[in-house]
């Protein structure tokens, strides 16, 4: 298959999975571009720089909707700049295997909840109670620094956990739950991206190629995702993520 066309696939698959679910690309990135040559952490890097584009198409229609909270996204946000820098000095300075071992566990823990999402039992998004007090704020700074860190080693932006800070600490609907993250998750893939660009560690050429068409795919499927059955959903992206679990396994253990 020529390189441009995998790319191009990639990119598409890449705008499903963010339009749908609001999840990194992390997961299907890292692993085709690992398959394709690249090391480990110029994948995550690459993976980071994708994040961002396809990212501004969310956001926007998330902000076009008033369905943003810009203080907990800024706050989550800074907490998260803070830990990529730290994750990224981790992940150039060790070797790429245990990395990878930690993505696949990573992307397996994801899978397994997403067929427990699929079945009712998973996290549920839901309005909370809470008062937007400063010791949530300084508690969702906090928590968001490991979230950061996660960002800079492994490449995973953190969509998910930023709404589990949110559903935690602040009284927001779903949807502004999901817009608010969104905009938080923007904040730890620039900051990554910028990171991993700076140490050299990161394809251009592929972000740019693979950033276009998720950023049209994206738009694409962020505006159908409400027809599907989200248990379809879940499943479909569980049966991916597991996909991709063997797919690094079988890369570690020296089969592909």
């Amino acid at each position: 298959m020529p390189l441009l066309l995998l790319l191009i696939l990639i990119g598409i698959s890449v705008g499903a999975l963010t339009g749908i679910t609001g999840s990194s690309g992390v997961l299907i990135v890292v692993p085709a571009l690992s398959l394709m040559g690249l090391t480990f952490q110029d994948s995550v890097g690459t993976s980071l720089l994708v994040d961002v584009i396809t990212t501004s198409t969310v956001i926007y229609v998330y902000f076009r909707n008033k369905n943003i909270d810009i203080a907990p996204a800024l706050i989550m946000g800074l907490g998260a700049l803070l830990g990529t820098q730290i994750g990224i000095r981790i992940a150039i300075s060790v070797s790429e295997t245990p990395l990878e071992i930690a993505f696949s566990i990573l992307t397996m823990a994801l899978a397994v909840q997403m067929f427990r999402r699929a079945r009712g039992h998973g996290i549920n998004i839901k309005e909370k109670n809470a008062d937007n007090t400063r010791s949530h704020f300084f508690l969702a700074f906090l928590l968001s620094i490991p979230v950061g860190v996660l960002t800079g080693t492994l490449g995973t932006s953190g969509g998910i956990m930023f709404i589990g800070i949110l559903m935690l600490l602040f009284s927001l609907s779903a949807q502004k739950m999901v817009g608010t993250a969104t905009l938080a998750m923007i904040f730890s893939a620039l900051s990554g991206s910028a990171g991993y660009i700076i140490v050299g560690r990161i394809s251009l050429l592929d972000a740019a190629i693979i950033g276009s068409i998720s950023l049209i795919s994206g738009y694409f499927f962020s505006t159908t995702a409400n027809k599907i059955r989200e248990s379809l959903v879940y499943e479909a992206i569980g049966s991916i993520f597991v996909i991709v679990v063997i797919v690094e396994i079988m890369k570690i253990t020296g089969f592909v």
